[in-house]
């Protein structure tokens, strides 16, 4: 049987079993779920909640708040881990939640050194709010595909009546056994899409369990809840992207180029807030300390598989303030060698080979895109894009992927794809 007809088998088998079986709320993660006599109106599945080290070694935990009450919610989900005797606790505000609906989350814990931590039962909290259902709709049809290396494409449908922006597809990724794998996240933002529109989507595996993927299920709208911003660095335009419930704004470096400050403001009434800072590499040297009104803060500086830093910490109170993050290197004046992740790597090498169609290779120029590896401020119309590829493009990308031109150089090939109209710009 082949893996597509398994996974259309296993999604009408999972929908009969969802129906029939209620888990029980906030289970230790190792148990099945379990009968309860009442009904549970917000929970986590005990099967559909767990925590594995990713590709990158930091540890990551993967879970999915389903909504049974007669209105709509915001929920918080406090996760506690024991590390090394010690409890970690981190707490994450969702998206709005409407009724009969579910969100997948995924939250990473790059402070997490011990390697058999202990992921303990999720804490749920939630407020009530009015919201309206976002009538994005998944297609159940043959083009649902889960690939030979684990990731997904498929195709969804704007069933409203108005235009939707800046929302993602999510979903839970499970392995043979029916166990669940990891979050998956659509790689491309749906940006203008109108009513009545199709469009496609694919979303990818963490590198780490791609070859034990077997389906996806628990298909959910996310809303991006990364803030971008930007200042002057030594006269360049200098990238920020920030995940918080803090609201932090007016960076500005200092004159040396060395240390960038922050004014943060009073995020909601939670007993600690984490603060994880993306900022583009320039060295390899480039060792960062954080301060609160010149009291140091404990950071986690990592890489993450686009070559970019992630500076990471927690707040354990409310504060106003003054935060800084010093030790940028002044001496570069460019990011470092630019990083593509492994998988853009692979499905470069298929499509050279003519095993990849046109669109689906164009899907990982647009993650590309999105990410900034090329640096384009665009909107794409996938849909309308030229099929015309010219042949020099396939050789640049079949040398890459087996290493024989640089990053900077198959970079260079897929700006001019971008800038000779074979993904068009709207």
């Amino acid at each position: 049987m082949s893996k597509n007809t398994s996974f259309v088998y296993l999604l009408i088998f999972t929908i009969f079993t969802f129906i029939i079986i209620a888990p029980s709320a906030n289970a230790d993660v190792w148990d099945k779920p379990k009968d309860v006599s009442e009904p549970v109106d917000v929970f986590i599945p005990s099967h559909e909640y767990v925590g594995f080290f990713d590709s990158t070694g930091i540890f990551t935990v993967v879970g999915n708040v389903k909504n049974n009450l007669d209105y709509s919610i915001i929920p918080t989900v406090s996760i506690p881990i024991t590390n090394d005797s010690q409890k970690i606790t981190r707490t994450i505000q969702l998206p709005p939640l409407v009724s009969g609906n579910e969100i997948p989350f995924k939250i990473k814990f790059p402070e997490i050194s011990d390697t058999s931590p202990i992921l303990e039962p999720a804490k749920i909290s939630f407020q009530k709010t009015i919201t309206n259902d976002i009538l994005i709709d998944v297609i159940y049809d043959k083009t649902l595909i889960v690939h030979d290396d684990g990731h997904l494409t498929g195709r969804i449908i704007n069933s409203g009546t108005e235009t939707i922006s800046n929302v993602d597809i999510l979903a839970i990724i499970h392995g043979y056994d029916d166990e669940t794998l990891d979050m998956g996240k659509s790689t491309l933002s749906i940006i203008n899409f109108k009513p009545g529109e199709i469009r496609e989507f694919s979303m990818y595996p963490d590198t780490s369990v791609a070859d034990k993927v077997w389906y996806y299920s628990c298909f959910a709208i996310g809303t991006d809840t990364v803030i971008v911003l930007n200042t002057q660095r030594n006269g360049e335009t200098f990238d920020i992207r920030y995940d918080s419930g803090v609201l932090i704004s007016y960076p500005e470096f200092d004159t040396s180029g060395k240390e960038l400050s922050f004014w943060l403001n009073q995020g909601w009434p939670l007993p600690e807030y984490f603060i994880n800072f993306e900022f583009p590499r320039y060295s390899d040297d480039e060792k960062f300390q954080v301060f609160l009104e010149k009291k140091p803060i404990k950071s986690i500086q990592s890489m993450d598989e686009w070559g970019n830093w992630h500076v990471s910490f927690y707040l354990h109170e409310q504060a106003d303030g003054n935060l800084v993050v010093k030790g940028f290197d002044p001496n570069v004046t460019s990011p470092s060698e630019q990083f593509i992740p492994d998988w853009i790597k692979h499905d470069a090498s298929l499509w050279s080979q003519g095993l990849l169609s046109d669109e689906e290779f164009l899907m990982g120029i647009i993650s590309m895109i999105n990410y900034r590896v090329i640096e384009i401020s665009i909107n794409i119309d996938l849909e309308n894009s030229n099929d015309s590829i010219p042949s020099w493009i396939q050789n640049h990308t079949s040398w890459w992927s087996q290493g024989l031109i640089t990053n900077e150089e198959f970079v260079t090939a897929m700006e001019f794809l971008v800038n000779a109209g074979v993904i068009p710009i709207i």
